[in-house]
Formats: structure tokens, sequence, C-alpha cells
């Protein structure tokens, strides 16, 4: 009897030292279970904020007022005019015409569409219908004299718009142009607005602007 007792208590002690144990494995593998998710949440937090929708994709688009006026597709469209060197793209969009007539009058159009990485100011057809016309046949018919304001329009790098808030660049005809402005609003030489800014071509970024810039 004696001896079954001694069994008895041996064996109720060992499961009492046993059982905070079992308790604690039970708790630990309960709370490894729960915390899963909460990290995976965090995790899903992390990619949500580091990557926000959209970032990037703002101020690197064609911005003011005559560009509603550009064409939705085809090769005079934004996405067209992509695609082609400078002088090609301006051929194909229709408020450039006048500007397109004078570069084929001054044979710029190959060197405007073989140049790497410029700027090109374009006046729109309106720019040029401000000079009276005596005026413009006169300067049409000078080739010497169209050549230079033709490339006092056009600068050797690509400006962004950021570049044209407060800056000064030395244009293909060797004299200076002045840029001033913020966000969608820009001036060249303090007198010709950009109203399409920031269309790119394949090798150039333009701005068409509503005067045409003279040669200081």
């Amino acid at each position: 009897m004696n001896s079954m007792k001694i069994r008895r208590t041996a064996i109720a002690v060992a499961a009492a030292a046993l059982l905070p144990f079992s308790l604690a494995a039970c708790s630990d593998s309960g709370s490894d279970t729960k915390a899963a998710p909460t990290a995976a949440a965090g995790d899903e937090a992390k990619t949500d904020a580091s990557t926000p929708a959209g970032e990037g994709m703002t101020g690197d688009k064609p911005f003011g007022p005559a560009c509603a006026g550009v064409p939705k597709d085809g090769a005079g469209s934004f996405d067209g005019m992509a695609k082609d060197p400078v002088a090609t793209a301006a051929s194909n969009n229709p408020a450039l015409s006048t500007l397109v007539a004078a570069v084929k009058q001054a044979g710029l159009v190959d060197t405007l569409n073989n140049a790497k990485d410029i700027t090109v100011f374009a006046p729109t057809n309106d720019a040029f219908a401000k000079i009276p016309k005596a005026d413009l046949d006169k300067v049409l018919a000078d080739k010497e004299q169209l050549t230079k304001i033709l490339t006092y329009h056009v600068v050797g790098q690509k400006l962004t718009p950021k570049q044209l808030e407060k800056g000064s660049f030395e244009t293909l005809q060797k004299g200076m142009v002045t840029t001033t402005g913020s966000g969608e609003a820009y001036k060249a030489n303090d007198t010709a607005n950009v109203v399409c800014g920031n269309v790119k071509t394949a090798n150039a970024n333009v701005y068409i602007i509503d005067s045409v810039l003279m040669p200081k």
C-alpha cells in the first residue's frame, strides 16, 4: 500500500511540474498565430506608403491653354509628335504651319531634325500674324536674316519647366534668351507667353509661344 501511494504521489508531482510548460507552449503558439497577420498588415502599409499611386506621373506632361487644340491622336498628337524629330513633328501640327514654312525656306529642316537634345520655342501661326505682312514677307525673302531669327528660337539643351522659372540660355544663333515664370505660366524674353509647354519630340522639348522672338 505504501508503495502504491508513493507511486501516485510521484505521478501527481510530475504532472504538476509539466502542466505550466504545456500551458506556456500553447500560449506561445497562439501568440505566433495572432501576430502573423499583424506583421503582414504592417508590410502592406509600408508598401502602400512607399509607392503612392501616380507618384512621378505629374509634372512631365504638356501644359497650357493651347494644348487643348492639339489633335488627340495621329501624327500631330502628343504621342505622335514624340516619335518624330522636331521639324517633322512640327509639320504635323496645324498651328505651326507658318513656322514650318519658314524653317523650310531657311533650309533648316535637316539641321533641326538631326540635332540632339535641344529646346525649341515654337511661335504659332497667330504669333507670326502679329508681324506686319510686309515685314514678314521681307524676312522670309532674306534667308540670312530668317536663319538668325529661327536659330534664336533654339537652345542646345533640353529645358525642363523648372529650368524656365528664372533662366538665361544661349541659343544656336549665339544670342541669349531669358525665361521667367512658375507652375504652368512662363514667358520668354518677357514678351512671349508659353501657351503649350513641355511638348516632347524625339530629339527636343518644345514650348509653343504666342509671339516671335527677335535676336537682341
